[in-house]
């Protein structure tokens, strides 16, 4: 199972899903909630993503599993991991400790609330409004993907914007921890990325004692759009360990 970032959906990940389906893994892609075509709810922190992905899990009588979770995926697998262990065989983690994080993705999510969707009647206008605002191209570009026609002539975002908003200081909470994580778990980091730092990994290796470390040269935060074929291998050989 893979579990994208804030801001983020199940498409992210079609590509290397497909890869790994073909190597003899049955691979779910989840849109979290307040994402993607998953529904809106007002509560939203990492742990009521954990049991939704908790429900689903059983619905679809998965026993066991591998989880891959990027950013708030792998917190919100984090918080999986201490609240039904036996459910999880790996984790990977990719580009997120354990930690609490200062407030982050304020900006972004008040970029997006001053563009008025009403007014804008086609996507390159909605990419123009936005580019005022959101200066770095690859975000620009990953956050317009979340673009659709709602109805004929109206753009909406299908991310529950209102809610993330109010709840995007959850978003840099750290995971409450009731015990070690005893199985395998993989923590990758960007090169170029800050998410994970040297004093992160005294905290990493206290709640994934079994934990292994490594990072993605040529990589910021999106490490596996960034080198998606270093991180398809190091994942791969991890998980059929």
């Amino acid at each position: 199972m893979i579990l994208h970032g804030l801001f983020g959906s199940s498409d992210n990940w079609q590509t290397l899903a497909k890869k790994f389906a073909e190597n003899n893994f049955s691979v779910y892609l989840v849109d979290q909630r307040n994402h993607g075509r998953s529904p809106h709810a007002d509560q939203f922190s990492y742990h009521n993503m954990s049991e939704d992905i908790f429900e689903l899990i059983n619905d679809a009588k998965i026993d066991v599993m591998n989880l891959i979770g990027h950013s708030m995926g792998g917190k919100t697998g984090m918080d999986l991991t201490m609240n039904h262990p036996g459910k999880i065989i790996k984790l990977i983690v990719v580009d997120m400790s354990p930690k609490k994080y200062p407030l982050q993705n304020k900006e972004v999510a008040d970029a997006l609330l001053e563009i008025n969707l009403n007014e804008i009647k086609t996507r390159k206008d909605a990419e123009h409004a936005l580019a005022q605002k959101i200066k770095d191209a690859g975000t620009l570009q990953f956050l317009l993907k979340n673009l659709y026609w709602k109805e004929n002539g109206i753009l909406a975002w299908r991310f529950n914007l209102g809610t993330i908003s109010e709840n995007i200081d959850k978003m840099s909470d750290a995971i409450d921890f009731i015990k070690p994580f005893e199985k395998p778990a993989l923590f990758i980091r960007g090169e170029k990325s800050n998410y994970i730092t040297k004093d992160d990994e005294p905290l990493i290796k206290k709640y994934f004692p079994h934990a292994e470390i490594k990072t993605a040269p040529q990589s910021g935060h999106w490490v596996h759009a960034d080198n998606p074929e270093w991180f398809f291998e190091n994942c791969l050989e991890f998980l059929k360990r």
